[in-house]
C-alpha cells in the first residue's frame, strides 16, 4: 500500500471546452448552419431525435439538420444550458443539457411545446475527448411533457 493519494483531477478546462461546445451548437443553430451544427458530431456518431428516430454518423445528423433548418425550425431560437455534467473518465463525459426552442414554425406530431409556446427539451450528450478536442458520440433528445394529472 502506498502512502501517495491520487488528487482528482482539475478538469476545468475541460468542463470550459464543452460549455463552449454547447454555445457552439446554440449558436450553429440560431443561424440555421446544419454544417456547424454539425462539425463536432463523431463520424460514427448516435443521434436519437425528439420523435425518437434512430440515426447513425455525421452525414445524417447533418442532412437532418438541414431539413428541419429550412421548414419547421427555420428562423428558430435555440437556448441551452448545461444541467448537469459528469466525467466518466477525463475523455468521456455525459453532459445533460436543458434546451428551450422558440419561434419555430410549427412542431413535429406529438411534441408538445409549453403554454407560453416554447419547447422544452432534455438533451443528453455522450462527449469524447480526442487530440483535437471535444467530439459528440452520442446525442438523445425528448421533448419536455407535462406531467399527467394525479389520479
Amino acid at each position: 500500500m502506498s502512502d501517495v493519494q491520487t488528487q482528482p483531477r482539475d478538469l476545468s478546462h475541460e468542463t470550459a471546452a464543452i460549455q463552449a461546445l454547447v454555445a457552439w451548437l446554440s449558436d450553429a443553430w440560431n443561424r440555421g448552419d446544419a454544417k456547424a451544427f454539425s462539425a463536432r458530431f463523431a463520424a460514427d456518431g448516435s443521434f436519437t431525435n425528439v420523435l425518437g428516430i434512430v440515426a447513425y454518423g455525421r452525414e445524417i445528423f447533418e442532412l437532418r439538420h438541414a431539413e428541419i433548418f429550412s421548414a419547421i425550425y427555420k428562423g428558430s431560437v435555440l437556448q441551452q444550458s448545461i444541467g448537469k455534467l459528469r466525467f466518466i473518465r477525463p475523455d468521456v463525459a455525459v453532459v445533460d443539457v436543458d434546451a428551450a426552442v422558440s419561434g419555430y414554425r410549427r412542431l413535429p406530431p406529438g411534441v408538445q411545446a409549453g403554454s407560453d409556446g416554447v419547447l422544452r427539451a432534455k438533451l443528453q450528450l455522450v462527449l469524447t475527448r480526442e487530440d483535437d478536442g471535444w467530439w459528440i458520440s452520442a446525442y438523445h433528445n425528448v421533448d419536455v411533457k407535462p406531467l399527467p394529472p394525479r389520479p
